[in-house]
């Protein structure tokens, strides 16, 4: 590995995840990189259908194949290349090293079994542990999260919880074995501001707690900005821009992250003028044969001839800062 990617956790290169469909390819992540260091919190940010979570999903292959298949790249993972694992390899990474915790809780746990069965089973595949030691240390991991009452709670249902303690259970289930890098998918989607901020923060206890590094998925851009030490701007299966997040808050270089940050509701602002947020736009184009130039092209108002003739390259234009833009 380069000396840069020496204290890299996990260095993706030039990942490419496409799905093979009736109508073609569908180019759903093409050519992504991103490191993410030791206890370090990398957000990765774009509107829905940019490639976040099939880019999370890729790494820990939770890709259901075919219709998906890796085109190309690496994913080193403490420097070896995860893909050519085969799926015995892969259980022993998962959850031990790489937790994840999924964008819908309800959807993610078993409705028919105890949330205290669903984190031990987890326990026991990994640690080799009795059903009375699996199901202790659940309710160790319930009372790590802030969960009232874990002796009675392991024995209930995800029915019987709450959004916010649903969620609760998945970062418990997700950090039992303690992995070095947790990726969180959306953690906070569909849970309102109090209990998101309560996510946030709980995540943030754990990360300090355990040492570990978190890749947080998200389209909102607040909570990159309090919670990440850098950020990696998708679009349309692209890295578009990466940056610090003081960098990326302060000077962003790049249209579509301009246009991201813009949209952020300013309550220092409202109190003393009327601001209409602003929209960008159109939508994320189609990622079936797309066209060769710059896939924001159709959106950005500075288009030029340059953007449409071909993919532009990612650039360094300050420390860290990179962005794929001819301007």
């Amino acid at each position: 590995m380069a000396d840069q990617n020496l204290g890299a956790l996990l260095d993706i290169r030039d990942l490419k995840t496409w799905f093979k469909t009736d109508d073609g390819m569908v180019q759903a992540v093409d050519g992504v990189s991103l490191r993410i260091d030791r206890g370090e919190t990398v957000g990765i940010v774009g509107e829905s259908g940019c490639g976040k979570t099939v880019t999370a999903r890729s790494v820990l292959k939770l890709i259901d194949m075919p219709p998906g298949r890796f085109e190309g790249g690496q994913i080193l993972w403490q420097g070896r290349d995860l893909i050519p694992l085969g799926p015995a390899e892969m259980d022993k990474i998962r959850a031990t090293e790489i937790g994840i915790i999924f964008q819908e809780p309800m959807t993610s746990l078993n409705p028919v079994y105890t949330v205290g069965d669903q984190i031990a089973e987890v326990l026991r595949q990994h640690e080799n542990l009795s059903y009375k030691q699996a199901i202790d240390r659940a309710t160790e991991m319930l009372q790590l999260v802030n969960i009232p009452n874990p002796a009675k709670r392991v024995h209930d249902y995800p029915h019987q919880f709450s959004g916010g303690m649903r969620q609760r259970v998945m970062i418990a289930m997700a950090l039992a074995c303690k992995p070095k890098l947790l990726i969180a998918d959306e953690p906070t989607t569909a849970l309102d501001v109090t209990i998101q901020a309560q996510i946030l923060e709980l995540m943030q206890e754990m990360k300090d707690r355990l040492g570990m590094s978190i890749m947080l998925i998200t389209h909102a851009m607040g909570v990159v900005a309090e919670t990440c030490q850098r950020v990696v701007v998708m679009y349309a299966g692209k890295v578009v821009e990466e940056a610090p997040v003081e960098a990326l808050f302060g000077d962003p270089r790049h249209p579509y992250t301009k246009g991201l940050i813009r949209s952020i509701p300013r309550v220092d602002r409202a109190a003393t003028s009327k601001e209409r947020l602003e929209a960008i736009p159109g939508s994320v184009p189609s990622l079936l044969n797309p066209a060769p130039g710059c896939r924001f092209a159709g959106r950005c108002k500075f288009v030029m001839d340059v953007c449409l003739a071909s993919m532009p390259p990612l650039k360094e234009v300050g420390p860290g800062h990179h962005v794929r833009c001819v301007l």
